[in-house]
């Protein structure tokens, strides 16, 4: 059995839904903190349980009978997401996991300036010391992200944000199919995936040419301009937002201009059988709508 958490969540619910295009419903489970919100899959066959990384217990019994474990990273920024995919792991093991996969996030590290990267780098190391299989989905920045990253560019014509650098921006639907691909083939048998694999995008543009971008899409002009990084952090604090939140993105800013976030990978493509989405794809889609 392949069980799946965070099933009610936009990635990993992708990935249950392109998997029951491939594997019988009633060999895929869910573990999820609200079984309401995982009816739709019930409806289909699979077995849905409650679990929670703040719950050992439950998570247990959501577990119970998985060859493989398909954890998706604590989004909790209140909570010590380490520590919860420590036990998410642990429980993993004790249910008696052949194989435990992660959604993980391109150049992770523990010196890496955009903190999601740390928490990362830490699972990976829970992970190695686990003693069972592990793979660890390296997804490239997901493309929804510049939905607040860019700002509100289509009314003033401006992305005005901090020095940015390359990087490989991809869809998350496609990160939750190739997840899908990854977990049948490895439950058939037919190959494996070990230890980390990176999962990107294959075009990495900056921010000046995702202006050049929109302005070909729109006929406009739309200009970058580069912010101070404490200006920006203001500015995002006096639109609402917490300045905690507002310094964890300056921390993407930060990285991406060190490069960390610049590398690609055929292994997508390959995968989904098809070349990934791309920014000018997302951008088009932005337009089409207004």
């Amino acid at each position: 059995m392949i069980v799946i958490t965070g099933a009610t969540g936009a990635l990993n619910g992708t990935t249950v839904d392109h998997l029951l295009e491939r594997v019988p419903a009633g060999q895929i489970g869910v573990s999820v903190r609200d079984v309401a919100q995982a009816q739709r899959f019930a409806d289909r066959g699979v077995r849905v349980r409650r679990g929670s990384y703040d719950d050992p217990a439950a998570l247990l019994d959501s577990f119970e009978g998985a060859d493989q474990v398909l954890l998706v990273s604590p989004n909790d920024p209140h909570a010590d997401q380490p520590a919860q995919l420590r036990v998410a792991v642990e429980t993993a093991v004790k249910a008696g996991a052949r194989r435990i996969l992660y959604t993980s996030h391109q150049h992770i590290g523990p010196d890496s300036p955009f903190l999601p990267a740390r928490h990362h780098a830490a699972a990976e190391a829970v992970l190695a010391d686990s003693g069972v299989a592990w793979t660890s989905l390296r997804n490239g920045f997901y493309a929804h992200s510049l939905d607040w990253l860019l700002g509100p560019w289509a009314e003033t014509g401006e992305i005005a944000a901090p020095a940015d650098g390359p990087v490989s921006w991809t869809e998350r639907a496609e990160e939750g199919e190739a997840a899908a691909v990854i977990l049948a083939d490895q439950e058939s048998g037919r190959r494996s995936f070990d230890g980390p694999v990176t999962l990107t995008a294959r075009a990495t543009p900056t921010f000046a040419a995702v202006a050049a971008i929109a302005s070909e899409l729109t006929g406009r002009d739309i200009r970058r301009a580069v912010m101070d990084d404490d200006d920006w952090v203001a500015a995002q604090v006096a639109h609402g937002s917490p300045e905690p939140m507002a310094r964890m993105l300056l921390g993407f800013f930060q990285a991406a201009r060190a490069g960390r976030f610049a590398e690609t990978s055929p292994l997508l493509g390959e995968l989904l059988g098809r070349e990934p989405r791309t920014v000018r794809d997302l951008l088009a889609d932005r337009v089409a709508a207004s």
